[in-house]
């Protein structure tokens, strides 16, 4: 790993960022001072959170303009007895370095960092034609409209690329999220006389059932390149007391979404399913929208998206077939939002989120070349379980 990136990117793991609560200030603090001190200016931008600043830098003024985009927060640690290496203590073994966040997606604004120093230069002075834009948001583990606000505020471009891992495949569409909490009703009773309530987790079950079904229906729609909606539930909660038979019961429901799906379209499937098993069942069910991340695509045959897979088939025997992610990212501020082409790429690839131990392979490229990562995670739990999960790039 190169000696620079490896310092830059332990000192970013380092910092706790976790979200939630959202505790991105240090990071971008040091950011804006590490961009400053190399000669590029950079601004703190204090919204939409005053406390929770972001960070955005423009190099050049001309066009094309290119922003390459990354976000400070991390997922939650969780249980740190659990981890192989302390999260926030950045361990560097055989060429990996562990942290909280080394993979997802520090080690990307750390190659932002310095690929926008190492073409300041050439863009200020006109060598080469354009502008390079550089963000590094807040809130994108949560839906927060960090990447949306510096878009706003004038930090926006031609074209954008998301610095996640793909495995240094083009991603020009990306699958949607919304998050459903879905509450049933019951009335309470002891639980020595459960006859004289009615209990909301027997109430649930019809509902449950219909949510299977709809996760079985809309898995017959297909997208070329992002797969199968689904709707997946993801928690269940009842009850407040042992004895107490529930009054209430709260389903999770995870619904991915297609770029040929509208959120408002499968709000109005879920508003109808939920509609019908009440009706059918005297139950009282009530739902709510929690969070959404818009789906995104953008034409497989625009020029960059050609030149992306053609350079990666070309350098990394990466097959040039279109391709798209099932991840939700801040890419739907980019394409929906802004309106221009943006493509996602990377080094490294996803296959299960918070894993116990993070660790992060990066390389940088030669100077002269657009830099790039080389991202992995062993999501290890400790030995004496049999879970073990590898991400490698």
């Amino acid at each position: 790993m190169d000696e620079e990136l490896r310092s830059l990117l332990t000192s970013l793991v380092e910092i706790e960022t976790e979200n939630p609560p959202g505790d991105e200030a240090a990071a971008a603090q040091f950011v804006s001072d590490w961009l400053d001190s190399r000669g590029v200016s950079a601004t703190l931008v204090e919204e939409p959170f005053p406390d929770r600043p972001q960070v955005a830098a423009r190099v050049g003024d001309g066009e094309p303009s290119v922003v390459l985009n990354g976000h400070l927060d991390v997922v939650p640690a969780g249980d740190r007895d659990q981890w192989t290496h302390p999260p926030y203590d950045p361990t560097v073994r055989d060429g990996r370095l562990y942290g909280r966040g080394s993979a997802d997606m520090k080690c990307g604004v750390a190659l932002a960092m310095l690929a926008t120093v190492e073409f300041a230069d050439a863009f200020e002075s006109g060598a080469l034609d354009g502008s390079l834009v550089f963000h590094a948001a807040v809130g994108e583990e949560t839906a927060e409209p960090g990447t949306k606000t510096l878009l706003e505020r004038g930090y926006d471009g031609t074209y954008g690329v998301v610095l996640e891992p793909t495995a240094l495949r083009t991603a020009t569409s990306a699958k949607g999220l919304g998050w459903y909490e879905i509450s049933v009703g019951g009335d309470p009773s002891h639980a020595s006389r459960p006859d004289e309530g009615d209990n909301a987790i027997g109430n649930a079950r019809p509902v449950l059932d219909a949510l299977e079904a709809y996760d079985e229906e809309i898995r017959a729609r297909s997208d070329s390149l992002v797969g199968r909606p689904t709707a997946t539930v993801t928690r269940f909660e009842a009850g407040t007391k042992e004895n107490v038979v529930p009054e209430s019961a709260t389903i999770t429901v995870d619904r991915r979404f297609v770029p040929a799906e509208a959120v408002e379209e499968v709000d109005a499937e879920i508003d109808a399913l939920l509609s019908d098993v009440a009706a059918e069942h005297d139950l009282n069910v009530e739902w709510t929208r929690t969070r959404v991340y818009e789906s995104a695509a953008v034409p497989t045959d625009s020029d960059i998206a050609v030149r992306f897979r053609d350079a990666a088939a070309e350098r990394a025997d990466i097959d040039p077939v279109p391709w798209g992610i099932r991840a939700a990212t801040d890419v739907r501020n980019l394409v929906n939002d802004a309106g221009w082409t943006r493509l996602r790429g990377g080094r490294g690839r996803w296959r299960r989120p918070t894993p116990t131990t993070s660790t992060s392979n990066c390389r940088r490229s030669k100077p002269g070349t657009t830099s790039s990562a080389r991202r992995s995670a062993d999501c290890s739990r400790p030995a004496e379980t049999d879970t073990d999960c590898r991400l490698t790039g």
